[in-house]
């Protein structure tokens, strides 16, 4: 029999932003790989490359516009896709060579614009892809993204002009993805969206059943049935709304984990409404400390901004003390830069000078590295469930239910030999730094 020879026509991708970009980068990938295409894993090796980007800050679109010369440079066949765009002039003036540009969330698009530039030579009985789709995350860990948009306006946000209003997808759908991914392996889910505890309001909580029983397109539905999995669930981009309080019931059963991204951005009353943040008015004090009544080990990360157009130094000194009261976790902040087509630019208030503004983050950042290594600190004699990430000789990087990949601290475990990556592992804390444990195993 005559073998068939034939080029598989191959595609880069490089992909920027945050992890709900990343999800719309695996989409864009299983789509390709199910009509035959490879992922290349260099520029040369690729017959064109496909740019996710991101546009949210300053910073975001120099890295994105940077990151699209380098594609041209190195290959010279780039597609352009993501949220910077949505803003195509921007791309043009600096790479007119591009062959296309997509906003985000555009999946056909970026394919019937593979397919113009790189036809695909499908063979069904040869391409084949796994059930669970690509995903660009390890094995043991994947996003599912439940929404797209977000019906905030923030003033220094222009996400919803790039993606558009909250679209959640209907619950059965959710539950489906979640189990084809625990079915390939994946140990822990990270549920993300623009705004994770507004889902559903857009389908008006349309029902659908799963496993025989119907489930509302709810925030508090969603989790309780993402518990049924035996996988760690872990919640991101929740708002601190007063129906948050009934998951951390769910948490206190073990359902989910013990962990809430909650995007606070600030705690001054008078720059949260110059921010035209959602839940401003909510005590977040009161909230905190109700919810440690119920789960003690509960983990809260959250993100700041700092120099915020009007920010006095009095509003500074607020955040600063309510962090000191709030004693989060996890903490991550950012020097206020104004983004092209945000409200905040149009705020009759005083800008922060940029030295002030580094200052302003060093501080808060100091203080938080003083709360973190002192609830870590907390930790040290006792024993929890790991997840290894990855080996390092005879050292394993493991998380804690603690820990989300990428944003929070590591576990390390020393004399790990015969530890596998994905793998569960029981061990005793021996020490901690401002952000990492080091642990040994149990028993």
């Amino acid at each position: 029999m005559k073998s068939v020879i034939r080029k598989t026509p191959k595609v880069g991708f490089v992909s920027l932003g945050c992890p709900k970009a990343l999800v719309d980068s695996e989409r864009i990938l299983t789509r390709l790989r199910a009509e035959g295409y490879e992922v290349a894993a260099t520029y040369r090796a690729a017959d064109l490359v496909i740019v996710n980007t991101c546009g949210f800050i300053d910073a975001a679109v120099d890295e994105s516009l940077d990151a699209i010369g380098e594609a041209l440079a190195e290959n010279g066949k780039v597609i352009v896709t993501g949220c910077l765009g949505a803003q195509p002039q921007k791309i043009l003036d600096k790479h007119p060579q591009v062959l296309k540009i997509t906003g985000p969330q555009r999946y056909e698009e970026v394919v019937a614009s593979v397919h113009e530039y790189l036809p695909p030579k499908h063979e069904p009985f040869l391409d084949l892809i796994p059930a669970q789709g690509v995903k660009l995350t390890p094995r043991h860990y994947a996003y599912l993204k439940i929404s797209e948009g977000c019906n905030h306006r923030c003033s220094f946000c222009i996400i919803p002009s790039m993606r558009g209003r909250l679209l959640s997808r209907p619950i059965g759908e959710v539950l489906r993805e979640a189990e084809q991914l625990v079915r390939a392996g994946v140990k822990e889910i990270l549920v993300i969206s623009q705004d994770t505890s507004a889902y559903g309001v857009d389908l008006k909580y349309a029902a659908q059943s799963w496993r025989g029983i119907e489930r509302r397109a709810r925030f508090y539905d969603l989790a309780d049935a993402l518990g049924e999995l035996g996988v760690w669930i872990r919640l991101h981009y929740v708002y601190p709304y007063p129906h948050v309080d009934k998951v951390i019931d769910l948490m206190a059963q073990g359902r989910v984990l013990p962990y809430l991204d909650i995007p606070f951005q600030h705690a001054s009353a008078r720059i949260l409404k110059l921010m035209k943040r959602p839940a401003a008015a909510e005590d977040t004090l009161e909230r905190i400390a109700a919810w440690r009544q119920i789960v003690p080990d509960i983990t809260i990360r959250s993100t700041f901004i700092v120099g915020f157009p009007g920010e006095t130094a009095a509003d500074f000194e607020e955040l600063l003390a309510w962090l000191r009261v709030a004693q989060l976790d996890r903490v991550g902040c950012f020097e206020y830069s104004p983004v092209e087509g945000a409200a905040a630019n149009s705020l009759r208030q005083e800008s922060v000078p940029p030295e002030v503004k580094r200052e302003r983050r060093e501080r808060f950042m100091e203080l938080a590295a003083e709360i973190s290594a002192q609830r870590l600190k907390q930790k040290i004699g006792r024993e929890m469930q790991v997840l290894i990430d990855r080996i390092d000789g005879d050292i394993a990087i493991a998380r804690s239910a603690c820990d989300a990949p990428e944003i929070d601290g590591n576990v390390r475990i020393r004399g790990a030999r015969g530890l596998t990556v994905g793998q569960w592992a029981d061990v005793r804390i021996s020490n901690a730094g401002a952000y990492d444990l080091e642990a040994k195993l149990a028993g």
